[in-house]
């Protein structure tokens, strides 16, 4: 099952209010926020950070509103490491089953922990991210996304 898949099934099975939309593939938030009618703020950043130091070393799929940078130290000390770095293209697939932009705020994999900015869901009614593939979107309510996803809430933000 592909993670577009995965998404999708989660979604339908939590009753989410949600809507899908099919769109050009693009590398921009402004442009995707645009084809979806959103503000770029709404937009759920998600990156797979790797972990270490303290005797940690996992992996964290840290999601943050797409107008903000995340404070990697930030994002480490939410699990007990002490840095964290963008992890590869190729454990960024291993992990998500996705390219780089089409990773969607939820984790299907053990080895990938969710942590998300609580300024992502105070800031926005509606939250919108890519599907599992740059050419789908999903503009989802933020109340069920919090209720769906049980993320950690941490302040990751530079």
């Amino acid at each position: 099952m592909t993670t577009a898949e995965k998404l999708l099934l989660l979604l339908e099975q939590n009753q989410a209010q949600f809507k899908i939309m099919a769109h050009e593939a693009t590398g921009k938030c402004e442009a995707v926020a645009a084809i979806r009618g959103t503000e770029i703020g709404q937009g759920a950043k998600a990156l797979v950070c790797h972990v270490k130091g303290n005797g940690q070393q996992q992996y964290v799929l840290a999601v943050l509103p797409a107008d903000m940078q995340a404070d990697l130290t930030k994002v480490a000390h939410a699990v007990g490491g002490l840095r964290a770095s963008l992890a590869s293209p190729a454990e960024v697939e291993r992990l998500t089953g996705c390219v780089f932009g089409a990773i969607p705020p939820f984790s299907f994999h053990p080895e990938l922990k969710l942590v998300v900015d609580p300024s992502l869901c105070q800031r926005n009614r509606e939250v919108a991210f890519n599907a599992g593939t740059l050419e789908r979107s999903v503009v989802m309510d933020a109340g069920d996304y919090q209720r769906i996803a049980e993320p950690t809430e941490v302040n990751i933000i530079k």
